[in-house]
């Protein structure tokens, strides 16, 4: 039998996470205190009271995300199984629990990758949606023709799109005249992993080459190639790669069949990761950690 740890993105959080292991648990605490220090600030004071708009501003929900997930596994005291992978934000979470990020290395990438995001598009010109009911072919036929991109294939049935405000609106009416169940904008300050955000994709690449990554103790299954990669450079390419392109979540987990993960646990806040693999396979059980 052989596992995999999988870390959450955007969309995970909710105030108050992590808050009980911090005033519980040396580990988790240790972590909160790491991010804080790397930052600068205490992001952590956002995280565990609010306010949910300031947690949700992209630069501070990412660093937010990667440390809770972090500290729920440093308090579990769980070891990393044979294979690790995370939802965009969250591969950088995954390379963290694998040793190939420090803590405070890990916060520092994803504030710069918040911030890059947010800066590559003027506020309100950018949208993502999500699509309900459509097959991911036909969505992403009718991307080619509104010049919209696909930026998550989370499951069967439920793909997300993203781009300029006014090609996405285009690309979610022409989806509902396709069949689609519901065709619906989401709450984020910024399109995510669309070409628009090619801007961010630069300063990432610079970003990376000033952080020391060392290769990670368990392959990390990543959302360009849907395989497993050890190399420093290949992975820092993915991560550069992931902010104009598509997460290819569906076609991951089937990957992970395919390698013989019968066993996926989720760590971190929410359980929309377990939700989704439940929906794309039945050969792997899929399960949060406990803590």
């Amino acid at each position: 039998m052989s596992s995999i740890f999988v870390f959450p993105g955007q969309g995970a959080q909710s105030v108050g996470m992590g808050k009980d292991l911090y005033e519980s648990n040396a580990a988790a605490r240790a972590v909160f205190d790491e991010v804080d220090d790397a930052l600068g600030e205490k992001l952590s004071d956002i995280i565990f009271n609010g306010p949910m708009e300031d947690l949700t501003l992209t630069a501070n929900v990412q660093p937010a995300i990667m440390a809770t997930s972090i500290a729920m596994l440093r308090a579990s005291g769980v070891k990393i199984p044979e294979y690790v992978a995370g939802h965009s934000l969250g591969e950088y979470t995954a390379l963290c629990a694998a040793g190939a990020l420090s803590v405070g290395d890990a916060a520092k990438l994803l504030r710069a990758r918040g911030n890059a995001m947010q800066n590559a598009v003027p506020v309100g010109q950018g949208l993502t949606a999500v699509i309900l009911g459509l097959d991911i072919d036909t969505i992403r036929e009718i991307c080619a023709k509104t010049n919209c991109d696909v930026a998550n294939d989370n499951s069967t049935g439920q793909v997300v799109i993203s781009g300029v405000t006014d090609v996405v609106e285009q690309t979610m009416a022409a989806a509902k005249e396709a069949g689609a169940k519901r065709a619906m904008p989401l709450a984020l300050s910024v399109p995510v992993h669309c070409r628009v955000q090619q801007p961010a994709a630069d300063a990432m690449r610079t970003a990376l080459e000033s952080i020391k990554m060392n290769a990670p103790s368990a392959p990390l299954i990543s959302n360009k190639t849907c395989t497993p990669l050890t190399d420093i450079d290949e992975i820092k390419d993915a991560l550069v790669y992931q902010m104009t392109h598509g997460v290819r979540w569906r076609e991951s987990v089937l990957a992970m069949a395919e390698l013989g993960i019968t066993e996926q646990i989720e760590v971190g806040p929410g359980n929309v990761l377990t939700g989704l693999c439940s929906r794309i396979t039945d050969k792997i059980n899929a399960k949060k950690l406990e803590i």
